[in-house]
């Protein structure tokens, strides 16, 4: 554990971390940075979460973390109140009593490079890396941008690459689900850390075997197929993005000696995943 007296302060990490994803690097609709936290506080222990909820906040103050670092921002939408009887307005309430800072890295740790689609596609074991959607004013080689296109180690077929996926990716109840023809063979492959859907036309361009990322539904799904655009692997967003932790993580341990929790507490929303083992009987 660091030492109190020579540990980093709450502006020292956000200052590095604001250099290793600045925020102008965000979209104009986000909200990244700083969200709570007193600057002058030593931070001894991180919690590296994909979102800052009641189950998360239970973590860091069990922990003792000193900072939690988030991907999704708390206050991404305005609020009128963060009153103690409204669901983010306790959580502010919690982690201001427990002296608990909170940082939000959003699309401008999803654009960076090395990000959050950097490591989904190495969970993957993609090599070759480059972005799906290059950054505007990005620098030649720079590698900035929305997701990222690789090689597979070895071809698979669509229903090989859906079980590996399943096995390298962390477990939610939704599972992963497949579009395609399951005996597509699968070289390049295209991921996106979070909702994919915007996309789908720059993986058709990239003319990539298959695209995996989240939140994908059914009619841009169903066209984008019809229109012979790669196959598709539907991940839950919670799994897509949990990668970017372990490396944000380890990059703090590196920076600043200090304590990282990488949470597996599972914030996907959807909890159980059903299907009848029925089949109508077929007809003379």
């Amino acid at each position: 554990m660091t030492d109190t007296a020579a540990a980093p302060t709450v502006l020292d990490v956000v200052n590095a971390l604001d250099r290793r994803y600045p925020r102008d690097w965000a979209e104009s609709w986000d909200r990244v940075g700083l969200v709570l936290g007193d600057l002058t506080h030593p931070v001894s222990r991180v919690l590296a979460v994909v979102d800052c909820v009641p189950e998360t906040v239970d973590q860091a103050l069990e922990a003792g973390a000193d900072l939690i670092v988030a991907h999704h921002p708390l206050l991404l939408k305005p609020v009128s109140t963060i009153a103690p009887d409204t669901y983010k307005g306790r959580i502010i309430h919690r982690l201001i009593r427990g002296d608990v800072a909170l940082y939000a890295a959003h699309t401008n740790a999803d654009v960076a490079n090395p990000g959050v689609s950097d490591a989904l596609a190495r969970r993957l074991e993609l090599t070759g890396l480059r972005p799906l959607v290059p950054a505007t004013g990005a620098a030649e080689g720079e590698g900035r941008g929305l997701g990222r296109i690789g090689e597979l180690p070895e071809p698979m077929t669509l229903a090989e690459l859906t079980g590996f996926a399943a096995v390298r990716l962390p477990q939610t109840a939704a599972g992963i689900r497949a579009a395609g023809d399951p005996e597509r063979t699968i070289r390049t492959v295209a991921v996106c850390g979070g909702a994919g859907d915007p996309f789908l036309a720059d993986a058709t361009r990239a003319r990539v075997d298959a695209y995996l990322c989240s939140d994908l539904r059914h009619h841009p799904a169903s066209e984008h197929l019809a229109e012979g655009g790669p196959a598709l692997l539907d991940v839950a967003h919670w799994a897509t993005e949990r990668p970017w932790l372990d490396e944000v993580g380890a990059w703090l341990r590196e920076e600043f000696g200090v304590e990282v929790t990488v949470s597996d507490v599972d914030t996907d929303p959807w909890t159980v995943h059903a299907f009848s083992s029925l089949q109508k009987e077929t007809q003379p």
